[in-house]
């Protein structure tokens, strides 16, 4: 997980670009080895790199508008973390002003970062090679043709075979496998790097200008997603639906894992590895093929791992990578999976990104966020401030996070192209014909995408590590008579309520669109959510949330910059707010709104962050009484609270007095969509009450599952708080529930 700057371009002719996006045209200009890897460290350390502007080059018949933006991930105990992540930009590959090639690296291990800055120093060389040597053989074919091509030529011009050759989809594949293939063997030979138990993921696009075509080849679990608008829609139209070009290859998908297991090696998510989990045969278990551990194992943030039969290693949550010389021995290789698939004008928008965008954000809300945007590197920083953001809310770190984000225009239909190639491809040579007789080849809609099975689920709750320390945090200031108050504070709707216009609730919706929270709303509360959005005028210098302090607002930035700072265990303030770990920037201009302070609507527990103001600005402000208010229609207070214990029969002996204390020491709570609020046989020490929503109640017995569905007023974890220690059912929200 690493970034980098230009790659030196003795293998590879033509424009590229690396880390910091400096742009190269020879290796003549690039200096001594040592003096390269020093500065591949400090960009590695650097904290953002991003395109200085976006750029734009026109690929045959595609114009592609394109920026990237790569941001070192923030670890609390190793705050000098290099960024393990890589990207390379080549231009006029190979010296064909019709080509591309896009490619993002995800390092891992102690050596990541070096990993993935040789496969992208490295790749775009071996992948020349292949191509040119399968060139090569083309050009024997068509040897005439050719000399025919020349003579008709511009004499003034060089004629070079090799620009006029085009390949077919087999031999592009067969030359990007070979290429991913020698650069792996080539990591394990390299002398100034250990790849045993570190390595490097990879997802590239290479782009085919003479036929509006791309080759996507995919190591690992980072994603090529295209976004497609409607066909008949309007063309201006910022809806798309998002295709993945990529499927993740890790132990959830069956395929991946049986070819793992057929090696010795055992998969299990680290809590299986130490005993608290039970361990099962999936396989023989789930008919349908891919493994259910989505909120089972990985709810926390523990996916399942490829581990030896012989020890506690190497424990990839990925089932093929570069480098990686222990796991290959294990099936874990760095032969991609590939998919060639013409560029259709619907097609608006292709992203490659490493898994960091992806552990919370799904590859249509990666999408939606790119949808709002004309200019690519505005949609990467919004996509990385959103991915950024949920990390920080679910985790006590983040990773890695680096994007390359390609806005596509049709220029010219490829059918209306010159054809100034030679090929042998079959399939060309379908389409030529189709083309002839008048009419337009159409592909299979699967030819265009890959398949969703198996793939990795997002997560949507924190991990255990975070949720121990906000209760730290809650426990630090449970007695303090102030936080008492803001936990039991209510909002009157009517003073917070102010007319919005139709810009500002434009906005709004916009900055909401993406978050669990507000995806079940009806449009009547959407509007009072617009409406009890309190607008929050900031200074430069104001502290807009204090690390420990308990948070009651959830912030949409509607204009200015906020730093995120946070102190570490046992660090002292000394006034600045931390450790800067990352800049939010909202734009009213630019269209970009990000969002912080999320839980606040969910718990009241303290901040684990500081947000100050490095500039003057603008913030809507949701207070989360006013938000479960409107959830709830005139959300439940602790009377109401009061008066549903007094219904149930485990307290109907006590007083009015203890109901009340009793109510008293509940605390609010709100659950996304889909979310495992207890489980069946895993300890708790909490019984829920639900205000809104509605939740399925399923109770295995006797291997047979038998469900329910809970409501406003029903209850439900009482069994621990009689004389159990564990649950006696799993309850799944069906939609945003509120809650005590």
């Amino acid at each position: 997980m690493g970034c980098c700057e230009s790659v030196p371009e003795d293998a590879v002719e033509g424009h590229h670009k690396g880390g910091n996006g400096a742009t190269s045209r020879s290796s003549k200009n690039a200096g001594p080895e040592t003096s390269l890897n020093a500065s591949h460290q400090q960009k590695a350390l650097r904290k953002i790199d991003q395109s200085e502007k976006p750029e734009e080059i026109v690929c045959g018949g595609l114009r592609l508008r394109y920026a990237f933006l790569s941001q070192r991930g923030y670890y609390p105990d190793d705050p000098h973390k290099p960024n393990q992540d890589a990207y390379s930009i080549s231009t006029r590959f190979g010296n064909q002003d019709t080509d591309a090639h896009f490619a993002v690296y995800d390092g891992h291990g102690r050596d990541g970062d070096l990993c993935a800055q040789f496969a992208r120093d490295k790749m775009p060389s071996y992948l020349t090679r292949h191509i040119n040597r399968h060139k090569q053989k083309e050009a024997q074919k068509h040897k005439n043709q050719l000399e025919r091509m020349a003579a008709a030529s511009n004499p003034d011009e060089p004629f070079n075979p090799l620009n006029h050759v085009e390949l077919g989809k087999d031999q592009m594949q067969q030359a990007c496998l070979k290429a991913h293939v020698e650069c792996n063997q080539a990591m394990h030979q390299d002398p100034s790097l250990d790849d045993s138990l570190s390595g490097s993921t990879a997802i590239s696009v290479f782009v085919h200008g003479k036929r509006n075509r791309i080759t996507v080849c995919n190591v690992g679990d980072s994603r090529a997603v295209v976004g497609k608008a409607n066909p008949g829609g309007s063309p201006d139209s910022k809806t798309f639906k998002a295709l993945p070009l990529s499927r993740d290859q890790t132990p959830y998908r069956k395929d991946e894992r049986i070819r793992i297991k057929a090696t010795g090696a055992r998969i299990l998510s680290l809590d299986q590895l130490e005993g608290l989990e039970p361990i099962t045969n999936e396989d023989s278990q789930n008919e349908e093929g891919e493994l259910e551990l989505g909120e089972e194992l990985d709810e926390g943030g523990d996916p399942p791992r490829v581990w030896s039969p012989n020890g506690d290693y190497p424990g990839t949550a990925f089932t093929r990578s570069l480098g990686d010389a222990m796991a290959e021995e294990l099936g874990v290789y760095a032969e991609p999976e590939m998919l060639t698939r013409d560029i259709r004008p619907e097609d608006r928008v292709i992203v490659l990104a490493s898994d960091g965008i992806f552990e919370f954000l799904t590859n249509q809300s990666v999408i939606d966020i790119c949808a709002k945007f004309t200019d690519p590197l505005e949609a990467c920083r919004a996509v990385v401030a959103e991915s950024y953001e949920l990390w920080l809310q679910y985790e006590l770190r983040t990773d890695d996070i680096t994007i390359i984000v390609m806005f596509v225009d049709t220029v010219a239909d490829a059918s209306r192209m010159d054809r100034t190639y030679v090929t042998s491809s079959l399939r060309d040579m379908q389409y030529q014909k189709q083309i002839s007789m008048g009419r337009m080849p159409v592909e299979k809609e699967e030819e265009q995408a890959v398949g969703t099975e198996g793939l990795r689920p997002i997560r949507v709750r924190m991990t255990k590590e975070k949720a121990q320390a906000i209760e730290k945090l809650k426990r630090d200031v449970l007695e303090d008579e102030d936080y008492t108050a803001l936990m039991n504070q209510e909002v009157d709707l009517d003073e917070l309520y102010t007319e919005k216009s139709s810009a500002e609730k434009a906005r709004i919706a916009n900055a909401i669109k993406t978050s669990v929270m507000f995806r079940n709303v009806t449009e009547e509360q959407r509007e009072m959510i617009f409406g009890v959005m309190e607008p929050i005028p900031v200074k430069k210098g104001t502290w807009v949330i204090r690390q420990g302090t308990v948070g009651d607002r959830f912030y949409i930035i509607d204009e200015g910059k906020f730093e995120v700072r946070i102190l570490g265990d046992g660090e002292r303030d000394d006034g600045t707010g931390g450790t800067l770990i990352h800049v939010y920037e909202g734009s009213v201009a630019k269209n970009a709104h990000p969002c912080f302070g999320e839980l606040a609507l969910m718990y009241s527990a303290p901040r684990s962050a500081s947000i100050i103001a490095r500039s003057d600005g603008h913030l809507w402000g949701l207070h989360r009484s006013a938000f479960r208010q409107v959830l709830a229609q005139a959300q439940g207070t602790r009377k109401e609270l009061a008066v549903t214990l007094g219904k149930i029969s485990m307290f109907a002996e006590l007083e009015q007095e203890e109901i009340n204390k009793l109510a008293a020491s509940f605390d609010e709570i709100a659950f996304g969509r889909g979310e495992n609020i207890i489980e069946q046989g895993h300890f708790g020490d909490s019984m829920f009450v639900i205000t809104s929503g509605t939740c399925e109640l399923v109770r295995v017995i006797g291997g047979q599952p038998k469900s329910s569905t809970l409501k406003a007023g029903d209850y439900f974890g009482n069994e621990v708080i009689i004389d159990q220690q564990k649950y006696g059912s799993t309850v799944v929200s069906l939609q945003t529930i509120t809650g005590w």
